[in-house]
């Protein structure tokens, strides 16, 4: 696993080859820059809400009676919501997912979580993200990697999942043969000069993979400059870390790059007090940022080829504590956003009067999920990356 820089620096300035030379062969320039983008194949784009979302007041149960009964300063008016239906509302801050939902494109999963939950942030996010129970698989590889290491390499090298942000590629992202590289702006991995002269590549195969490796990193770094130059999207974005990492993984996508998971992360979900003014931004622009990328890929005729998949690593209990708040809890709503999902609620709602232990009793096994974007959406197997077979979710159109 590579970060940021190291994803191209590190195979380039420290391999034996280039430690003849210090900077790219010609011929390998030259031949990087005559691959062509891709234009096709299916994207997954993963928002993770860190900190642990509240989805009991992002997907309001209005009308059940637990509702009123555990939460008195932070409960949100009837009136207010945006009613999904007799029972059940969002929160009035998600208008821009609202019109998502209206137009198809938006498909919510109440109550998903997973067997004998953990309130621990870090064993919960270990968990999402190797979809293994066990503490000693949690520091290898993840759901999304193994997945990846079983279909075939991008055409044009790229990595094969790019992390959007500052920080290492997450957990969820590591395969054993797969690359995952981390991207925070366009400049991260320029690549400059050429050497027309220099020694010839070993014709074994350490040689050989070391030319494979010089040749993808390059063709990358010059499909990234070229975006860097190239016309930004018109779409009006959110002026937040949310909004810029996702109109980044628009031009990405629109100049063809090969990387078929992009992963990214919106923090501050960790409400312990004063939740109602804290938690209402974070919405705002997490809906309105997700309708801004979906219009931006649609007005350039690629929304077909794009899911959004947002998730957090638990949710919020279901009482609300003395300082405003709520603390860790366990099931919450799962959001999936674009062209390709069955619009509207999935699963069943638990109930906010029949708990465990103060919190709400999973319906959906956050398996399934995984198990519907991987078979139906990226047409990878599924067994081998959830550690089991799990019946895909039917919230997916194809």
């Amino acid at each position: 696993m590579f970060t940021r820089r190291d994803f191209f620096a590190r195979s380039l300035r420290d391999s034996t080859l280039i430690a003849m030379t210090p900077t790219l062969p010609g011929f390998l320039a030259r031949t990087a820059r005559a691959a062509g983008a891709a234009q096709d194949g299916r994207i997954l784009v993963v928002v993770q809400l860190d900190g642990g979302n509240d989805g009991i007041n992002t997907v309001v149960p209005f009308r059940d009676e637990g509702y009123a009964r555990y939460r008195k300063a932070i409960r949100l008016p009837e009136k207010r919501l945006i009613k999904l239906n007799g029972a059940i509302g969002l929160h009035p801050a998600m208008g821009d997912a609202a019109r998502l939902l209206e137009s198809g494109r938006l498909a919510i999963v109440s109550g998903v979580g997973y067997p004998n939950p953990s309130r621990s942030h870090f064993r919960s996010r270990a968990i999402w993200q190797s979809a293994r129970f066990d503490p000693r698989e949690h520091t290898g590889l993840g759901w999304i990697g193994r997945a990846l290491d079983g279909g075939s390499p991008s055409r044009d090298g790229a990595p094969a999942a790019l992390l959007i942000g500052p920080d290492s590629p997450p957990p969820a992202l590591r395969g054993r043969r797969s690359v995952s590289a981390a991207l925070d702006r366009l400049d991260d991995y320029a690549l400059t000069g050429e050497v027309h002269n220099a020694p010839a590549t070993p014709a074994d195969d350490l040689g050989q993979f070391l030319r494979r490796s010089l040749l993808d990193a390059y063709a990358t770094a010059d499909r990234f400059e070229a975006v860097a130059k190239g016309p930004d999207s018109q779409r009006s974005y959110p002026e937040s870390e949310l909004g810029r990492r996702l109109r980044l993984a628009s031009r990405l996508i629109k100049a063809g790059l090969g990387t078929r998971v992009y992963y990214l992360e919106q923090g501050d979900y960790d409400t312990h007090g004063h939740q109602l003014a804290r938690h209402a931004p974070l919405l705002e622009d997490l809906s309105s940022s997700l309708r801004a990328f979906l219009d931006d890929l649609a007005a350039s005729r690629l929304a077909d080829r794009v899911l959004v998949l947002v998730f957090s690593e638990f949710g919020r209990r279901v009482q609300e504590n003395g300082t405003m708040g709520t603390d860790h809890g366990t099931a919450a709503p799962v959001f999936l956003a674009g062209p390709a999902v069955r619009p509207g609620l999935h699963g069943t709602y638990p109930s906010l009067t029949d708990l465990q232990d103060g919190d709400l009793k999973m319906s959906v096994d956050f398996r399934r999920v995984y198990a519907a974007i991987l078979e139906t959406w990226l047409g990878l197997p599924s067994r081998a990356a959830l550690g089991g077979v799990f019946e895909p979710l039917p919230m997916l159109l194809t």
